[in-house]
């Protein structure tokens, strides 16, 4: 097809006029526009870039290859010549690129040595929608750039299901250019019914649904949207073992796909194909031929926990923009189908558009990015949308602890050598200590590793597991030093894909790593860090990652479990298949909320590395506290003296004694007592009541003088009746009716009785319950039968106070509350009686 023909050039001049006019403007146009590739070539080709280059920001590197090969094709050029990509740690640019397509993160740090843009004449923001978090910081960098010091800087937003009126109140001023497209009908189809995951798993439903729409005759090929890899997989396997796949070729693809699968599950096939993707396909990315679109409706989202100091990994459902999208796909070329395995009811409840990564992401690398360039108030930066302050705050006190930012949360020397390697600060921090103890190399390979997907295959079968157990060394100190074995094994066999296979180790995976390393180097040698020394003491790389981890630092709660106590109050477990089984202190990688199939989530801990506590003391000596206290122990069911030594929050060493004085005993175990902790099986609701009675009385009736019990009388009353135990045990023969009633002297104790008595005896001999409550009138409940002959309402509280009645018909429904019975026998009775009398006609009418 002629690029020309897209429809993106049904607005070309429209477009161009708006850019003249603004030098800033926002594009709508759906999936299957041209906008991607064809807007950069419209301003190269239409003289708007002088001798500058269009940077194109694209949410995915897969997405930012694939665009600037297919637009290099378009031109009969070489990649990397007039149309090059930029992504973190690959490149194919050169002097003579005039269009770059770059994943987000890229144009932000070349802001740093480049602050001024020079040489860069356009910045266009694709896919924007998706609102990642680098993205949106610089936009608003590039918005500031443009009123400052850069008029003649265009910018243009770009996607097809935007929030218009919130970019352009951000924009303003700025064009709008719509394109309604040309796109075919799509036949939306829900699913009739709910589905049960348990019953159903999501990849079964999906192929269940390819089979149905082949049997239909369904024309075309198909993409079929999963979460991610582990579904993909399941999915292509379901999809394979149905007899409707003959024929197909079944492909899978997401980002961390070898570049020649990602290219055959995107390219020309013979036959026809089912796509099964992550949602890298729901943008940007075109699979020609595409008719027929199976939507899971799910997506894996990663959300940073602000409380909790983790990230939190689950399978979401996504928003309708996202669904909108994904439908597109389907219309491309001709009329299609997009079955959604969802209701329209649970769609409706869907939000409209995705939560921005700015709102549930970590900031700590975009906020030393922002330091870095001059942003030192936070809070008055030009957010589109402003991040809960919390998160701000906690991302400050993190690159504080990293010595990234200094206590006024200034930009440290540190930091902006931080700043030279393109990493979380956690990893440039571990590189730049490395140059002080000799293990630079080691430190950028375990930077390389953690960069993408492990190297090592889980869920192995025995024969490899053993294999691996055999060739790998026997390590016991750091998960990552495992991951070093993996890759020198995969490194010694040159990447052979079958020598790998046998232990385990994706191939490409550590050929990918290879490449991270190499670069790393570089970079460490640019910085003027020693790469090329011995061989380093282990204990030295360990110490490493201990400083780019100081927030993870765990201990297990004991020997035998995998549970571990982690700095900030917070709890997790242990992976099974650590090599790191037996050291009490270490340090995690890896901390996320992981949900399963059944919505269960699990915090787990992983990546982890045996530490020593003198290390502790040596690196952060600040961060030692020790304390004195009396607790509750859980585990022994008793108040003891408890002797802690701390680092911050964790407890590294405790010694407890019985050894504590009645009165701290028994005002600690009170104080548990009414926090809900620890029952006092005595204390039962006829004491609370009582209590109750004797609170109302003293309101109803001031001048006698009897005192109120307040909270604080409560916790005075229950540290007498702790007085003497010291465990759970004690408590349940802690006599409490004495101690409560001893608050009253007998007098007192008689007048409670007879002024607010828990009973009132009515005429027909039943006594019935008077509830009392603080602040309202107290009720008593009886039938219309318990109530004939008593004619006048009820006082209480030497007649100051009356009770208010609910009257209850014979099936114990109320059917009038009064405090006036004389009016209800009067006014009300004939009428009630006239209603019953039919239904309860056994029962004594007067």
């Amino acid at each position: 097809m002629d690029p020309k023909s897209l429809p993106i050039y049904d607005v070309e001049i429209e477009l161009l006029a708006e850019l003249t006019k603004y030098n800033r403007v926002i594009v709508q146009a759906p999936t299957g526009s041209g906008k991607s590739t064809q807007v950069p070539q419209i301003l190269l080709d239409r003289d708007q870039l002088g001798g500058g280059e269009v940077v194109v920001l694209q949410p995915r590197r897969l997405a930012a290859r694939m665009l600037a090969r297919r637009v290099s094709e378009e031109r009969y050029g070489k990649l990397g010549d007039e149309v090059g990509y930029q992504v973190r740690f690959e490149s194919a640019v050169s002097a003579q690129t005039r269009i770059r397509y770059v994943t987000e993160g890229i144009l932000l740090r070349e802001l740093l040595s480049n602050p001024s843009l020079h040489g860069i004449s356009a910045v266009i923001f694709d896919e924007f929608h998706e609102r990642h978090l680098f993205g949106d910081i610089t936009l608003a960098r590039c918005l500031l750039l443009q009123e400052d010091q850069r008029p003649d800087l265009k910018i243009v937003v770009m996607s097809a299901t935007l929030d218009t009126d919130l970019l352009q109140s951000h924009m303003d001023p700025v064009g709008l250019v719509t394109s309604d497209g040309r796109t075919f009908p799509v036949d939306i189809q829900y699913a009739s019914r709910k589905l049960d995951a348990q019953k159903t798993p999501i990849w079964k439903a999906a192929a269940n649904a390819f089979s149905q729409a082949v049997e239909q005759g369904a024309e075309g090929d198909f993409l079929i949207f999963m979460p991610g890899s582990f579904e993909i997989t399941k999915t292509v396997e379901a999809v394979k073992a149905s007899k409707a796949s003959s024929g197909f070729d079944v492909l899978p693809l997401h980002g961390e796909l070898p570049i020649n699968q990602q290219d055959a599950a995107v390219g020309y096939s013979p036959n026809r194909k089912v796509v099964v993707s992550t949602n890298v396909a729901e943008t940007s990315v075109t699979i020609d031929g595409v008719r027929v679109v199976i939507d899971s409706g799910l997506a894996r989202t990663s959300r940073h926990d602000t409380a909790r100091g983790f990230s939190t990994l689950h399978i979401e459902p996504i928003s309708k923009a996202s669904a909108d999208q994904r439908a597109g796909r389907a219309g491309r070329t001709a009329p299609g189908v997009c079955k959604r395995l969802w209701t329209v009811h649970e769609h409706a409840k869907r939000p409209d558009q995705e939560t921005p990564e700015v709102l549930r992401m970590d900031l700590a690398e975009v906020i030393l990015t922002l330091k870095a360039s001059g942003v030192s108030d936070l809070t008055s930066f030009q957010w589109i949308e402003a991040p809960d302050p919390k998160i701000l705050v906690r991302a400050e006190h993190f690159l504080r602890e990293l010595g990234a930012l200094d206590r006024e949360s200034r930009l440290t020397s540190l930091g902006k050598r931080m700043l030279s390697f393109p990493v979380h600060p956690r990893y440039a921090r571990m590189l730049l200590l490395a140059d002080d103890y000799g293990c630079v190399r080691e430190a950028c390979l375990i930077a390389a590793l953690t960069q993408g997907r492990s190297i090592l295959v889980r869920k192995t079968g025995r024969q490899v597991q053993g294999q691996r157990e055999n060739t790998l060394s026997d390590q016991n100190v750091s998960d990552f030093f495992t991951l070093i074995e993996a890759y020198k094994y995969a490194e010694d066999c040159r990447f052979d894909r079958h020598a790998c296979e046998k232990i385990g180790v994706h191939a490409g995976g550590a050929r990918q790593v290879s490449k991270l390393f190499k670069n790393f180097l570089r970079i460490a040698d640019k910085e003027n860090l020693m790469t090329r020394h011995p061989v380093p003491l282990d204990e030295h790389v360990r110490k490493c990652v201990l400083a780019g981890f100081p927030d993870q630092i765990c201990m297990r709660r004991d020997a035998t479990s995998f549970r571990c106590a982690v700095v900030g109050g917070r709890s997790a477990e242990l992976v099974r298949d650590t090599c790191v089984q037996h050291a009490p202190l270490l340090v995690a990688g890896e901390i996320r909320e992981i949900s399963n199939s059944a919505g269960k989530a699990s915090v787990l801990i992983s990546m982890v590395t045996a530490v020593e506590e003198e290390w502790l003391e040596e690196m952060f000596p600040d961060d030692f506290v020790a304390h004195d206290r009396v607790i509750y122990d859980e585990s022994s069911k008793r108040v003891v003296a408890e002797t802690a030594r701390l680092f911050q929050d964790l407890v590294l060493e405790r010694k407890s004694s019985k050894d504590v004085s009645e009165d701290k005993a028994a005002e600690l175990l009170a104080a548990e007592v009414l926090a809900g902790n620890l029952p006092l099986p005595k204390w039962d609701k006829a004491i609370d009541h009582w209590i109750t009675r004797v609170n109302c009385l003293s309101d109803w009736q001031p001048d006698w003088q009897i005192p109120m019990i307040t909270d604080e009388d409560r916790r005075a009353l229950l540290e007498q009746i702790c007085y003497g135990c010291y465990s759970r045990k004690d408590l349940k023969n802690a006599e409490v009716w004495p101690t409560v009633k001893a608050w009253l002297n007998e007098a007192l104790q008689s007048l409670i009785d007879k002024e607010v008595p828990e009973r009132y005896q009515l005429p027909g001999g039943r006594r019935a319950k008077i509830t009392y409550k603080e602040g309202a009138a107290p009720e008593l409940a009886a039938t219309i039968q318990d109530l004939y002959d008593l004619n006048q309402t009820p006082r209480i509280a030497g007649g100051a106070v009356p009770l208010r009645i609910s009257i209850l018909a014979p099936n114990r429904r109320p059917v009038q509350v009064t405090e006036d019975l004389e009016s209800f026998w009067k006014d009300r009775y004939p009428v009630v009686k006239n209603e019953l009398r039919r239904r309860y006609h056994k029962h004594e009418w007067r």
